[in-house]
């Protein structure tokens, strides 16, 4: 039975954030995508579907009680690392990347759901305190294991973006639990002094992607393309933009991922300054409000697994709005909430009903 006092308790200033950025997400996507010619139902139509399952996932979540969450953490892990290897093994192949898996008529990425499956591994964890002196490296090799499995099994498909993700979340969360600095400073070295041996591995594409980074005239018409034709877009929106559906870049084709990973160049071109001043804004305001709920939370596991979903939520935001402006090379990691991707657009919520769960019972402990 469901206490009546979460409902007294109800986080609507979050769930508000949530709806709005959402609304804008659906509106620039119709826009960009209204001159489309598509056979089957509509991408902003879909959009609005994942939506409306993501926000039943997410009071779902919301109303379990959280730290019932710390006695399946590992299995949901472990359930999310095997749906990775099936993907190897039976996934859908589209654009020369295996990241989909088809379950009768849904077709899903595990790759998005293992980072809800991380946060919540690594909150297990990291529950108990460490001591005045905090974690050591030898403390660290059982998360690192939880770190480098999916990473490995995602970077085969491959997808770099969400292999960065996990990396910049599974390291704010160390920051976050306490790691002695000696141990962080041994790590930074230590990954530094391998970048060469990962550029080795990295696909021909993903290093010419951060070769043009740095001068994206090098390849226009190739590497550089989506770099190039993200500023003009951003660039040719001016202060108040060109207004709602009324965008070149995107109208004519030039802008490319203009509904999933470039959506941001989109928005700055049809609603110019102003309108990216708003939407970064209500970004803020969502990273603020969760680490709102990380601090007032009332145990350390509650803590953890909201500064984790909150740390998902800023890295995605600010490496994917760096990489529409050009201050960051094109590594492929859509926009929360705004970006289309179902899968995607599901683990965000899924995230967000965990920040619900543990705001409403910030009273009741």
């Amino acid at each position: 039975m469901i206490d009546r006092r979460l409902f007294i308790h109800f986080d609507w200033g979050l769930l508000g954030i949530v709806l709005l950025i959402a609304s804008i997400g659906i509106l620039n996507l119709y826009s960009v995508t209204s001159n489309e010619e598509t056979t089957g139902t509509p991408l902003y139509l879909k959009q609005v579907l994942w939506l409306a399952i993501g926000l039943g996932a997410m009071l779902v979540i919301a109303f379990i009680e959280y730290r019932f969450y710390t006695d399946f953490a590992y299995i949901v892990y472990t359930t999310a690392v095997v749906l990775l290897i099936l993907v190897l093994g039976y996934g859908i192949i589209t654009s020369g990347a295996q990241r989909w898996v088809r379950m009768g008529p849904l077709t899903f990425q595990p790759s998005e759901f293992v980072k809800i499956s991380l946060i919540l591994a690594l909150a297990k964890f990291f529950q108990r305190y460490p001591g005045r002196e905090g974690y050591s490296l030898k403390h660290l090799a059982f998360p690192f294991f939880l770190l480098f499995l999916p990473m490995i099994l995602i970077l085969k498909q491959p997808d770099l973006g969400t292999a960065i993700i996990l990396l910049m979340v599974f390291f704010s969360i160390l920051i976050f639990v306490k790691v002695r600095w000696s141990s962080l400073i041994t790590l930074g070295v230590i990954g530094v002094s391998i970048l060469p041996l990962v550029w080795r591995f990295l696909k021909d594409y993903q290093k010419r992607r951060i070769i043009t980074f740095f001068d994206p005239d090098l390849d226009p018409l190739g590497a550089g393309y989506h770099l190039i034709q993200s500023k003009i877009a951003v660039g040719s929106g001016g202060i108040l933009g060109k207004g709602f559906m009324k965008g070149t870049q995107c109208k004519l084709g030039f802008l490319p991922e203009q509904h999933t990973d470039f959506i941001f160049s989109a928005l700055g071109e049809e609603w110019g300054l102003v309108g990216c001043f708003i939407v970064v804004g209500l970004y803020f305001l969502l990273i603020l409000w969760g680490l709102r709920i990380a601090v007032g939370s009332k145990d350390r596991f509650g803590a953890i697994l909201c500064f984790g979903v909150v740390a998902m939520l800023f890295w995605h935001t600010f490496i994917n709005i760096g990489m529409v402006l050009g201050l960051m090379p094109v590594v492929g990691i859509p926009l929360p909430l705004l970006s289309y991707g179902g899968s995607f657009l599901l683990s965000t919520l899924i995230g967000i009903g965990l920040l619900l769960n543990v705001s409403m019972r910030r009273y009741l402990f």
